[in-house]
């Protein structure tokens, strides 16, 4: 998916939870404010340290370590230049191969071990611990390099105390064994290392996954609102221009009748139009949803009716009114059963009835047409139409039902829980 500009990335999915931003969407009514919560799974993002200092800190700190206390060996027991030299070139070439742990960390390892092995063999008894070893296992287990390490160093190791006896050096026990402990620390070290790194991946990739999964629901919600807007406002435009067409030599008053609620029903969809599409950009005075309610029923009721045809507006609710997301999922399941009437049934009229039953609030639409089984609806029953509407509702908790009306045609039945907010 393309990335979207700032102004174009609604703020909501950019900083809220995606989950719980895509609910909201869906209900009709986006969080357009920071609520609080850190990005996508409620965990601040990990600090994660520059690719360059993961791979020159270890060598810096082991170049740090090896390199004085080689000049400083070779001084006090006053080795000489060849044998110096030796020690110094030791104690570089080590440090430096870590610049290749990243891309090679198997032979790294396997190359630093030599190194350690030979300055152990070499040099006085007596001198600090091979530090870029201890980076080299510890680099090389965290990425997953654990047989090359593990070869490496047990070969390196068991090669040390067998050379170092032919040759006559005397280890203490306690020594081997401190050093056995010191080696096996490494790998645990790198172990962990792996597994964070392991866990980091799988959060950023889970992050990743949710978001794209609420960067989906919202197209489908923007597509939602776009075919409910758009659908019924051309449905209207083209029933109300073949009206006033026909009209035009017998009764031009009704034409001109005709051409006004065309010019009216384009204004309110193009302010719907506007408001989603400022949803979507975020902009400041934008409306944070298409003001969409039971209170608008009236005038959506009016705006399909026709010389050919009727629609009325029975409203049972006595003044009570649910919550604004039912309303909103309401308004936009009568405007789309009605665009369908028009489009599909061939009625001549329709009846939208709202009422309270319970806790629900149930919104019915029944038209006079041919019905779902003359293939009225049957065809529009499995568009994406009626699966909107049946997504609004179940989003909400509810359902839609389409079925034969007592009309004798078509009957679309919603069930909303009343309480329903955004």
């Amino acid at each position: 998916m393309p990335r979207l500009l700032p102004r174009e990335y609604p703020m909501s999915l950019r900083a809220a939870d995606p989950a719980r931003t895509a609910r909201r969407y869906d209900r009709g009514m986006p969080v357009t404010q920071w609520d609080g919560r850190p990005p996508w799974d409620g965990r601040p993002e990990r600090f994660r340290p520059p690719p360059g200092a993961v791979l020159l800190v270890p060598v810096i700190i082991s170049l740090l370590v090896q390199v004085p206390a080689a000049i400083g060996i070779a001084v006090w027991f006053r080795v000489g230049v060849p044998a110096g030299l030796g020690m110094l070139a030791l104690a570089v070439i080590g440090p430096l191969a870590l610049l290749a742990s990243r891309r090679y960390p198997g032979p790294t390892v396997a190359f630093v071990s030599a190194a350690a092995l030979a300055d152990l063999l070499t040099g006085p008894d007596i001198g600090p611990p091979y530090v870029a070893l201890a980076f080299a296992i510890v680099l090389a287990v965290a990425r997953g390099a654990i047989t090359w390490a593990v070869v490496s160093v047990v070969v390196a190791w068991v090669a040390a105390i067998a050379l170092g006896a032919v040759i006559g050096l005397d280890w203490h026990p306690f020594r081997i064994a401190l050093t056995t402990v010191l080696l096996a620390a490494c790998f645990g070290v790198g172990a962990f290392l792996r597994v964070r790194r392991e866990r980091a991946a799988e959060w950023r990739a889970e992050a990743a996954r949710r978001r794209q999964t609420a960067e989906e629901r919202e197209r489908v919600r923007i597509a939602r609102e776009l075919h409910d807007v758009i659908g019924h406002a051309l449905s209207q435009i083209n029933v109300q221009a073949s009206v006033g067409l026909h009209l035009m030599d017998r009764d031009p008053e009704q034409a001109r009748t005709a051409l006004a609620a065309v010019k009216e029903t384009s204004k309110t969809a193009l302010e719907e139009v506007r408001s989603v599409l400022g949803v979507i950009r975020n902009e400041g005075d934008a409306p944070l949803a298409p003001q969409a309610e039971l209170a608008e029923l009236p005038r959506l009721v009016a705006g399909v009716r026709s010389p050919g045809f009727d629609a009325e507006l029975v409203d049972r609710l006595d003044g009570a009114v649910p919550g604004r997301a039912a309303q909103f999922a309401a308004y936009r399941i009568a405007q789309e059963a009605l665009t369908n009437v028009v489009r599909h049934a061939g009625a001549s009229s329709a009846v939208v009835a709202v009422e309270r039953l319970g806790d629900e609030l149930m919104l019915t639409v029944d038209d006079d047409g041919s019905g779902i089984a003359d293939g009225g609806l049957e065809g529009a029953a499995e568009g994406s139409g009626i699966l909107g509407m049946r997504e609004r509702a179940a989003l909400l908790g509810g359902s839609v039902e389409v079925g034969p009306s007592p009309r004798g045609g078509t009957r679309v039945t919603a069930r909303l829980p009343w309480g329903a907010t955004p």
